[in-house]
């Protein structure tokens, strides 16, 4: 009996050239990369496979990207093994990955939808007037006074974004806001607060207007009934139907990311094991750090998920 676990998708940012390489001759693989490449009008199995790194770290082009190697990754996995888990949940873009991998959404929508959402986001704040910043080594009430102390000082918009450990938060707001929390939460003790190579200040406030326009292009999505629960990022609970999901992902657009309650509500269902569909290691260094006693693994090519089967007994 396979082990009960869940499988989490990862966001922007652990993308490279050639991520999907070792998995190409995969049938699963190369099928999601037609359906991809059919939904978006454009060779995705190439920009996968040769870039340019510049034209793969575009967010319009990151985002839906990621949503079809994660797919590509999940698919292999689930033929491989015919497991199915207890319960599933993405990291920011990755909740769209949960949700079609649940079955809830279909790739062919997911697709032009995060595309357009990374459109909105993108034209929402000029490059170079957002920043983020990752926080170490200070818990999130610390990293929200910090913000709170920061936004008071200099009257810019700046919040703890992403939640993804016990001592790791992400911050958002305008760069002197940025800035300024990340001077505070220095002198407050953090180890480091690193500056992100991002284009937006993404689950800020100030991302409401690209929700705005992402909650009239939800209107027009159809979701279906999901074959196993997803937990999203702005509640930290499972929404069934479609108005709540529409709601929650437009919420999420300009809301923070609970990864630590998440990791906690998935233990909480059973889940014993975290299977990272990503091509990092991203997610499974968080769970581990969240809960101790969660064992990870990533699947993203044909070694990787051996290590998988076995830790799940498949």
């Amino acid at each position: 009996m396979t082990a009960p676990f869940a499988v989490v998708f990862p966001g922007q940012g652990s993308q490279a050239v050639g991520m999907l390489d070792a998995f190409a001759d995969h049938p699963e693989v190369r099928r999601t990369l037609d359906e991809a490449s059919a939904a978006l009008g454009e060779d995705i199995a190439a920009l996968i496979h040769a870039g340019p790194k510049d034209q793969l770290d575009l967010t319009t082009n990151t985002q839906p990207v990621m949503l079809t190697a994660g797919i590509a990754a999940w698919r292999a996995f689930v033929a491989e093994t015919g497991a199915t888990p207890v319960a599933a949940a993405g990291h920011s873009l990755g909740e769209y990955t949960a949700l079609v991998a649940a079955g809830a959404l279909s790739l062919a929508d997911a697709l032009p939808l995060v595309r357009f959402r990374a459109q909105a986001m993108q034209e929402a704040v000029p490059v170079g007037a957002g920043a983020m910043y990752a926080i170490l080594g200070l818990d999130g009430d610390a990293v929200r006074a910090g913000c709170a102390q920061a936004a008071a000082e200099t009257g810019e918009a700046i919040e703890a974004v992403n939640f993804n450990d016990p001592k790791q938060t992400v911050i958002a707001g305008s760069k002197a806001g940025a800035d300024k929390a990340a001077e505070i939460l220095k002198a407050a003790g953090a180890k480091r607060a690193l500056p992100l190579p991002v284009s937006a200040p993404f689950h800020s406030s100030l991302m409401k207007p690209a929700a705005e326009r992402l909650k009239e292009k939800l209107a027009s999505v159809q979701f279906q009934a999901a074959a196993f629960p997803v937990i999203n990022n702005i509640d930290v609970a499972v929404t069934d139907s479609a108005d709540a999901l529409r709601d929650a992902l437009y919420r999420q657009a300009f809301g923070p990311v609970r990864w630590v309650e998440v990791v906690q509500a998935l233990k909480a269902r059973g889940v014993a094991h975290i299977i990272e569909a990503g091509p990092g290691k991203v997610l499974t260094g968080m769970a581990k750090r969240i809960d101790a006693e969660l064992q990870a693994a990533c699947v993203f090519d044909p070694a990787s998920l051996a290590e998988a089967r076995a830790l799940l007994g498949a």
